[in-house]
């Protein structure tokens, strides 16, 4: 039977770690450390020759977290692992995908270059912000959703008075199919908005009956925040009773943690695809952990069989 081992760079080390831990398996010694200058010194620091090896590593800034996927991956080809799978639970740059204005990077598309240059055969991740970018790839991309881990946390509360709401046009599709997932029965919402400048949202309308509902913003990432808590106060001024959001990808940046803490939101669910440092963590704030559908899929590829089944 081929070996299957599951290395860590330092962006998400607790995640890759129950990983192993849902796996049976140790986690990959590696020895990765900065010189005074900043750069990242990296050494495998155990045998990978002939070796199915996945590399687990979100992309979220700083910018040191894809370059130390980058040197992993090189280190893993240069030491003759058999095959290298990129485990990226959270796709950074996913949000600049396209050319929407002149003299602008397609950062996504560059970032996935990167990572197939560097050596790695196959990519796995979590809730891309936008599907086409596994169209970025030359090589096999698995794209994972969180939708049931957050179903399974959902499910055993009260549904009766829920409605799902989508923060925009864009996520309608996947907030129709999370709230079908959760009962036939549960009616959806869309928040109308426009964007004057990034990381800043204006509530234009919003379609749908909220009046004395319990609400639930479903989203793919939360970063400032700043979207969340205008569609909160939207929806809170057409007398919707409970608010809540859940999302996949907890960026939270600068001081969102407590800007959200102190919105109308009263609960917030996010997963572990990033790491949340103590100070962005908060009483509202729960972190369901997607340890266990990775560990899935990486015991799927690595027998090289279906993985279909878990793209829900």
């Amino acid at each position: 039977m081929k070996i299957i081992k599951v290395f860590s760079g330092r962006a998400n080390f607790p995640l890759a770690d129950k990983i192993c831990n849902k796996l049976d398996i140790p986690l990959g010694k590696v020895n990765i450390r900065d010189f005074a200058d900043g750069e990242i010194k990296i050494k495998i620091e155990e045998n990978v020759r002939g070796i199915d090896v996945f590399v687990v590593q979100p992309t979220h800034p700083p910018a040191e977290n894809i370059l130390e996927l980058l040197l992993m991956i090189d280190a893993m080809k240069r030491a003759s692992a058999e095959r290298i799978s990129a485990v990226i639970p959270y796709y950074g740059y996913a949000r600049q995908d396209r050319k929407d204005e002149p003299r602008v990077p397609i950062s996504a598309k560059l970032f996935a270059d990167l990572i197939v240059t560097a050596g790695a055969s196959r990519v796995l991740t979590v809730d891309l912000h936008a599907e086409q970018i596994q169209g970025f790839f030359n090589i096999p991309v698995d794209h994972l959703y969180a939708t049931p881990v957050l179903i399974d946390y959902f499910s055993k509360s009260d549904l009766s008075n829920l409605v799902v709401v989508a923060p925009d046009t864009g996520r309608a599709n996947r907030a129709r199919g999370f709230a079908k997932r959760l009962s036939d029965n549960i009616p959806i919402a869309i928040i109308d908005k426009r964007r004057p400048s990034p990381n800043e949202a204006e509530v234009i309308t919003v379609v749908g009956d909220v009046e004395g509902k319990d609400v639930l913003i479903f989203d793919d990432i939360i970063d400032t925040g700043n979207t969340l808590i205008v569609a909160a106060n939207s929806l809170k001024k057409r007398g919707a009773q409970k608010i809540m959001a859940c999302a996949t990808h907890p960026v939270f940046s600068k001081n969102s943690a407590a800007k959200l803490e102190a919105s109308n939101i009263t609960q917030i669910i996010v997963t572990d695809t990033i790491q949340l440092t103590k100070e962005k963590q908060n009483k509202k704030i729960t972190v369901l952990s997607v340890s266990e559908l990775l560990a899935e899929a990486i015991l799927r590829i690595h027998q090289g069989e279906s993985v279909s089944s878990l793209f829900i």
